[in-house]
């Protein structure tokens, strides 16, 4: 995910500062089942600390002796973890150890692109043989624009590529400050969401008011831009007031948000829809069908932190497309 590349890249620079190497572990193939999937990435300084994780915890132990060979000698190798006999998840994992060492023109480009929030891709060339070679590599694609993570990786014919489209990191539009919403916005982002946090300056509330969030928009719903809503966007609406609520939606109206959720009963929201329908009675039918009231699932929550765990866990149902339900009512794989 975009948003464990970012913390990746931050952990480079701190390491950089440090006077640290760097590796970058990235699982290019998979036979069979495991618990994470080809694109799971990991760094790892050579003081042994990590950043990220490519399983739950049993396969990061071997890569960490793997990567001391590439440390030494700077050439990128190729490990396998069989998972079969020891996580029990009945897959092979092919698993590409190389010198993290991204330039100057590598990172800027990378920080456009999220600032730009706009499609990219990585590319990783690679053998299914374990052992060094040096022409196995990674290279990002920013906007066109070709970027190894090592300024002496060139692409070479005859291997295998592992290819990925990165999409910008989901977000959550939260607007309003109370209680509920610091926790909201806390769940979220230590899920990997950015989240910005929408309020009236009337509130008197900074960002130090809420832990983990990227930005906090002190505006009146008659001011709110509708630029920072975009595809890979979710906003709640949880002002607690009806009136501040209908205000907001009317301002985001002409938006597409893969979610669009509001706290509070049924009634109140068929209240909150037919005063935007009758306001503005060509509003988009796409933008009716991903409004989700009330927002969450229906997990008996009661708390501020247990509605938070709801609201989120019903986004993630949305733009996963499935169906909510209990894992061991599932036929076939988890992730099938």
């Amino acid at each position: 995910m975009t948003h464990e590349l970012k913390n990746i890249v931050a952990a480079y620079l701190l390491a950089q500062n440090a006077n640290l190497k760097t590796v970058l572990a990235t699982v290019v193939d998979l036979d069979g089942s495991s618990y994470r999937k080809p694109g799971v990435r990991m760094l790892l300084r050579e003081d042994g600390q990590m950043t990220g994780a490519v399983s739950g915890g049993c396969v990061e132990k071997e890569i960490l002796r793997q990567t001391q060979s590439v440390f030494e000698n700077g050439v990128a190798k190729m490990m396998t973890y069989d998972g079969r006999y020891r996580l029990g998840c009945e897959g092979l994992l092919y698993i590409l150890i190389e010198p993290f060492e991204p330039n100057v023109s590598f990172l800027k480009a990378f920080q456009n692109v999220l600032d730009a929030r706009v499609n990219f891709d990585i590319l990783s060339y690679f053998k299914k043989e374990e052992g060094a070679d040096e022409k196995m590599g990674t290279m990002f694609d920013f906007s066109g624009s070709s970027h190894p993570i090592r300024e002496s990786f060139e692409k070479t014919d005859g291997y295998a590529v592992f290819e990925e489209i990165k999409v910008p990191c989901f977000q959550l539009l939260i607007v309003g400050a109370e209680h509920d919403a610091v926790q909201l916005g806390s769940y979220a982002s230590k899920t990997g969401w950015e989240v910005t946090v929408v309020a009236s300056a009337a509130e008197e509330k900074t960002i130090a008011d809420f832990p983990g969030i990227k930005e906090m928009i002190s505006v009146e719903p008659e001011m709110l831009s509708a630029d920072i809503v975009d595809e890979h966007t979710a906003v709640i609406l949880m002002t607690h007031s009806y009136v501040r609520d209908l205000k907001y939606l009317l301002a985001v109206k002409d938006t597409l948000p893969v979610y669009l959720g509001i706290l509070g009963p049924s009634k109140r929201r068929e209240e909150l829809l037919n005063e935007l329908i009758e306001r503005n009675p060509e509003v988009d039918e796409k933008l009716l069908d991903r409004i989700y009231g009330p927002a969450g699932l229906n997990i008996g929550a009661e708390t501020a932190q247990e509605v938070a765990l709801s609201i989120i866990a019903e986004i993630l149902s949305v733009i996963r497309d499935k169906k909510p339900m209990m894992l061991k009512d599932k036929s076939g794989g988890i992730h099938s």
